[in-house]
């Protein structure tokens, strides 16, 4: 069994991911080994993990994941001492129903797997309120196991003393009460925080949240609160696109979910990764892979990286190349940035899309593909999630896949193919027959 607990909130910008954060790192410090993971579909907050845990976190997602892999991946933490989750968004949000197990809300993963809930709150302008709040969570649902608080914000000893009497009222734990600071927030960007990666100062800044954590939370209580229930630790297999796989990995190319890397290498396939924003060609191998992220910043490079551009030009004359979201525009004509500057991209597609004019595109997709990806075939089910504010200006080639939202909606961002060459604007989080 996996002990473990989830942190979540009533929303999104409580503080919860300088929660996390401090506690993967304190617990780390103890001399505890801490899985970490991140329920829904969050490209970003994984690596974050990875440098405060020293362990690779990997999603947890109710909607996309059938139970197989989703207590498959759940088992990554059998040699652990302990689990840790972060939720999204608030703690029951999520989608329509759509045929799948759960909603895709953190509060299903903490009842699909037993780990009880910690609901880190914002007691910004409220004390005895805050009590309320919580008591309207732990009770919504009657499966929902529920631990207790961690109250964030607190201006002073006399709000913290106004908030402890308020919860021992209701006889719920509070773990810790943690000071108003405001130096301690992770600086953001229109997808959520920016990537672990351009943070120069990012171990100082765990540091200080694993002291602040250390200092403020009774982490024997929040230990012993965890738990769980068995789990199996075997991942259904996930037929990869390739054996041989060239992955893109630098600022602009960096969200690929960490359980697909896993479940492909199980299945066989081996990896190599390059720059694009070095200029660096693909490697040697059997299909090329353009994760997204954040290509828009970086136009102007990629343009410029000629010996990436034309190595990508030859290697798709005779083997696949696919792109998701940021490494689909780069696959296309021509990418437009925040400031009207039209840059030249591959040229595999002819997809143009631009930031001039920003449109929101955000969602669960479920996609049957027209033609294939790599070894991935034709009419195979993807479920995955799309989240840009991209606009297509053009997009001639065949659609890629027929795709539909979380609530069996048809979606108008199909992506598209050209020869080998194909790019969705949708992140892959399973295969329907696999998940």
């Amino acid at each position: 069994m996996t002990r473990g607990l989830l942190i979540a909130a009533p929303a999104s910008g409580t503080g919860k991911t300088t929660v996390m954060l401090g506690l993967l790192r304190a617990l780390r410090d103890r001399g505890l080994s801490v899985q970490p993971f991140k329920c829904g579909p969050d490209y970003i907050d994984p690596a974050f993990h990875l440098a405060a845990s020293g362990r690779q976190s990997s999603n947890l997602d109710g909607w996309a994941m059938g139970r197989g892999l989703l207590s498959g991946l759940v088992g990554l933490a059998k040699d652990a001492d302990l689990a840790l989750a972060e939720g999204s968004m608030g703690l029951f949000d999520g989608v329509q129903q759509a045929g799948a197990f759960s909603n895709g809300s953190s509060a299903s993963i903490a009842v699909e797997t037993g780990w009880p809930v910690v609901l880190v709150i914002d007691t910004s302008g409220q004390a005895q309120s805050a009590a309320a709040v919580a008591l309207g969570f732990a009770r919504l649902d009657p499966a929902l196991p529920f631990a207790g608080v961690i109250l964030n914000r607190v201006a002073s000893p006399r709000h913290e003393r106004l908030l402890r009497a308020a919860f021992d009222d209701l006889d719920m734990p509070v773990f810790g009460c943690l000071p108003r600071r405001k130096d301690l927030a992770l600086a953001e960007r229109h997808l959520g925080l920016v990537q672990a990666v351009e943070h120069p100062s990012l171990e100082a800044a765990i540091t200080d949240y694993a002291r602040m954590l250390a200092e403020h939370v009774d982490l024997d209580a929040l230990i012993a609160a965890a738990a769980g229930r068995p789990e199996p630790a075997v991942l259904p297999r996930l037929t990869p696109p390739a054996q041989r796989i060239a992955i893109a990995r630098d600022q602009a190319f960096s969200f690929i979910y960490p359980h697909l890397l896993h479940l492909w290498r199980d299945a066989g396939a081996e990896f190599s990764f390059f720059s694009p924003l070095a200029d660096q060609p693909p490697p040697e191998a059997d299909m090329v892979w353009l994760p997204g992220g954040y290509p828009e910043l970086h136009a102007g490079r990629i343009a410029a990286a000629g010996t990436f551009l034309q190595g990508l030009r030859d290697f798709a004359r005779t083997r696949p190349v696919h792109g998701e979201c940021g490494g689909y525009m780069v696959l296309g004509r021509s990418l437009t940035d925040a400031e009207g500057a039209t840059h030249r991209m591959a040229g595999l597609l002819g997809l143009e899309t631009s930031f001039a004019r920003r449109r929101l595109n955000l969602g669960y997709r479920r996609a049957r593909l027209d033609g294939p990806i790599g070894a991935i075939p034709a009419g195979s089910e993807l479920l995955g999630h799309e989240f840009h504010y991209s606009t297509i200006l053009a997009q001639p080639d065949p659609p890629l896949a027929q795709v539909h939202d979380a609530t069996g909606a048809q979606a108008a961002q199909t992506g598209s193919r050209r020869g080998a060459v194909t790019g969705s604007f949708f992140h892959m989080i399973a295969a329907g027959q696999d998940a």
